[in-house]
């Protein structure tokens, strides 16, 4: 069993379309029939999902992308996903371009979330080309205090 993809060859960690770190199986998702065109327009955005006690964090870098560009939502089944779009720099007369390493497009990143997630006080922030978002984890039932009682 593998959690990582390949493709020709190429190890893209990231090529499946949702990742679920709390599912029984392997990683679910692929590429999904996308275009070879689409594939190589797909600009990723590198993630780190972290938990604490009181929440999950996820980090996302999208340098150069404006917050009005970027999607933030919940669909069916606790999943969170991250949408947006990296626009190209516009080119301007007697400019020449040596090398591009930044990738272009859209870009898009799903995450199932576990059950324990609180979908309704989700919060997110765009600082310096890293976005946050912070999903609280509800309260959860205290056990109840058991004490044993003699019999006589």
């Amino acid at each position: 069993m593998s959690i990582i993809p390949w493709s020709r060859g190429i190890f893209d960690p990231f090529s499946a379309d949702l990742w679920d770190p709390f599912s029984q199986g392997s990683s679910s998702g692929g590429r999904r029939g996308r275009s070879e065109d689409d594939a190589t327009a797909l600009a990723r955005a590198n993630v780190d999902w972290r938990e604490t006690d009181k929440a999950h964090i996820i980090t996302a870098e999208i340098p150069g992308v404006k917050k009005e560009e970027v999607k933030v939502e919940v669909e069916d089944n606790n999943v969170l996903r991250i949408s947006g779009q990296r626009d190209k720099e516009e080119e301007e007369k007697g400019d020449t371009w040596h090398r591009i390493e930044r990738s272009r497009g859209s870009f898009q990143r799903r995450f199932r979330l576990p059950e324990n997630a609180d979908l309704e006080n989700i919060s997110c922030a765009l600082e310096q080309g890293v976005l946050t978002v912070e999903v609280p984890k509800k309260e959860t039932e205290k056990p109840h205090n058991i004490r044993s009682i003699n019999i006589s």
